[in-house]
């Protein structure tokens, strides 16, 4: 990262938030926008607090995959960060901080300025910073010391790039922070090669049911290029394959091979290296990967008797499959989208995307455009040539509305005209667009009741509502045993041979579980992440709340067996076994009405 001139950039600043003057050509351009910027966005606002863990959790589940595909990436830098004094930073597409690593000391310093998970780094939050022009830019940023528009971030530089999912839109952000004058010049550089690996684990997660075409020029030297394809439509592209093609995510998504080759390979099974030349007749060579040869609905859906969302299961694929809409209901943590997730997978729509839409997490000012989309010019601020919107990203497949109890009054209209027409408009007029989609819906909240508040529209329930399914939790289920195991296994117990020893089995098997199996699953992770290779857990190892409800539970047990015990010894006389324990015999007449 090159040194900035330290004089020029005070006049600039003098210049620029004393006098009111644009310091053109003082500081980069970018820098400059991004103070204009900030200057709008900040006039009112202080930085935002960071958000609580609860909402952190949430956080992380929802951006699971990204945190996933991030993680080799994030312990590369990490180790280069322990030599320089600085840290890494993952986050998600607002500029929320989901994951750190680097320097423990620098990491230290930085958490009192809310450089730490839960913090938000928007240019809205923060002003101009490496994260927030990043997500303002979409482009890789280097910010210096005080080109921060804040003065108390000028101790840091930044260095930050975007994450891009395979259709284009920001997964999140990478960047590297450390003290003023420390970064090193090729921090940019960095930080855009490990956003390329993350990227690239990224297009093989999601694509994981697509076919890809692989595929590369001897004459550039610009990696591997990645075509995903969906029923001879492109739906994804790397940067590589951009590079080559000199075109855009805008322009390419939706497009066929033959608009960008002359003799695109056709050769779909096994991954063979073909010929073929792109439409300037550049010579290139590729293969097929992951053939699209799967039958639809072939996916195997749960058959075992024990499990008891099996026969759930069984009869929500065939509503699905039959075009009906789907209603999930359930506790916080039950494994709503989960079920959604899996119905999807071997249902008839398998192919198409499974489109996710937290209605509770959306701004009301933003949930209007992100389902139904926007034209360009359609409101201050609106993308250059508008978004479709995630109705119509889910053409082909399921559109999944979780917490729809949330979702505004004033939308609920709207929402019930597409589901009757399967027709979206998107904001700032435009032409109306048929879409094909499989509805499932969730909620934790009674939707009769805010049917019955006014909060709720009786008829779009009722749209909603054609199939409902109550998933049970966790306490209620009674495969939890398999459950438990099988989790277990998942999260590291079988790699990491790991055992539970019968007194944490026991312990887990009859804890509440007020987060049902969220919590199940986050307290498995942090489980088998502390413990070494081959050892064996134990109740001592268990979180604190299941321990002392484990004792409070076998001390209920312990009373319940003296008194049985006593009473049995004095042949059924209250009076006699309460004399013998020393207690009242009312305390025992009240354990009696309890057996």
């Amino acid at each position: 990262m090159p040194k900035v001139n330290a004089a020029l950039l005070t006049l600039a600043r003098h210049r620029f938030f004393e006098q009111g003057d644009l310091p053109i050509g003082m500081v980069p351009d970018l820098i400059l926008r991004s103070w204009q910027r900030s200057q709008v966005l900040m006039r009112s606002q202080t930085p935002s607090q960071a958000i609580p863990q609860p909402l952190l959790r949430e956080r992380h589940e929802q951006h699971a995959l990204l945190r996933q595909a991030a993680q080799p990436a994030l312990s590369s830098l990490a180790e280069e960060m322990l030599h320089l004094g600085g840290m890494v930073i993952l986050t998600d597409p607002e500029g929320l901080i989901l994951d750190t690593a680097g320097d423990l000391a620098f990491i230290s310093r930085a958490a009192r300025m809310a450089l730490k998970p839960g913090g938000t780094w928007s240019e809205a939050d923060r002003g101009t910073n490496a994260i927030g022009t990043a997500l303002a830019e979409r482009h890789a940023v280097a910010v210096w010391g005080a080109e921060h528009y804040l003065t108390d971030n000028r101790i840091l530089s930044c260095a930050a790039t975007p994450i891009l999912e395979p259709d284009g839109r920001i997964a999140g952000v990478l960047d590297i922070s450390g003290e003023a004058n420390q970064l090193p010049a090729e921090s940019l550089s960095l930080v855009r090669l490990a956003a390329g690996w993350v990227e690239h684990h990224l297009l093989l997660a999601q694509a994981s049911r697509l076919s890809r075409l692989h595929f590369q020029c001897s004459n550039a030297n610009l990696g591997e290029s990645i075509l995903v394809v969906d029923h001879d439509r492109i739906v994804g592209a790397n940067r590589s394959a951009l590079q080559l093609l000199k075109t855009s995510h805008t322009r390419l998504l939706g497009t066929s091979l033959e608009d960008w080759f002359n003799n695109p390979p056709t050769c779909r099974h096994g991954n063979l290296p073909q010929a073929f030349s792109d439409k300037t007749s550049l010579p290139l060579i590729g293969r097929w990967e992951n053939s699209a040869t799967r039958i639809a609905g072939s996916a195997t859906p749960v058959n075992d008797v024990s499990d008891p969302l099996a026969p759930l299961q069984h009869k929500a694929i065939r509503v699905l499959n039959a075009g009906l809409g789907i209603l999930l209901q359930g506790e916080t943590g039950v494994g709503k989208e989960v079920f959604a997730r899996n119905l999807h997978a071997i249902s008839l729509r398998w192919a198409g995307p499974f489109v996710a839409v937290n209605c509770a997490a959306l701004p009301e000012n933003l949930i209007e455009s992100e389902l139904f989309g926007y034209q360009e010019g359609a409101f201050s601020g609106a993308r250059k040539r508008g978004i479709p919107g995630r109705i119509r990203e889910a053409a082909g497949g399921i559109l999944f509305l979780d917490e729809i109890g949330d979702m505004p009054l004033s939308l609920q209209t709207r929402l019930l005209r597409v589901l009757q027409d399967k027709t979206v408009t998107p904001l700032g007029g435009g032409k109306t667009v048929q879409v094909d989609f499989g509805l499932i819906c969730a909620t934790h909240r009674d939707l009769n009741e805010l049917v019955r508040n006014g909060q709720f529209r009786a008829d779009l329930l009722f749209r909603l509502r054609e199939f409902e399914i109550t998933l049970p939790s966790l306490h209620q289920r009674g495969d939890k045993a398999m459950l438990l195991d099988r989790l277990f296994a998942e999260q590291g117990g079988t790699a990491n041979d790991l055992r539970l020893d019968e007194e944490a089995r026991r312990a887990l098997l009859q804890y509440s579980w007020p987060g049902n199996v969220r919590e199940l699953v986050s307290t498995l992770r942090t489980l088998t992440a502390l413990a070494d290779p081959g050892s064996t857990l134990t109740l001592a190892d268990l979180p604190a709340a299941i321990r002392l409800q484990q004792a409070t539970a076998s001390l209920t047990s312990l009373t319940h067996e003296a008194m049985a015990a006593a009473l049995a010894s004095n042949q059924g006389c209250v009076s006699a076994a309460a004399k013998q324990l020393g207690i009242h015999r009312s305390t025992l007449y009240r354990h009696l009405a309890r057996r």
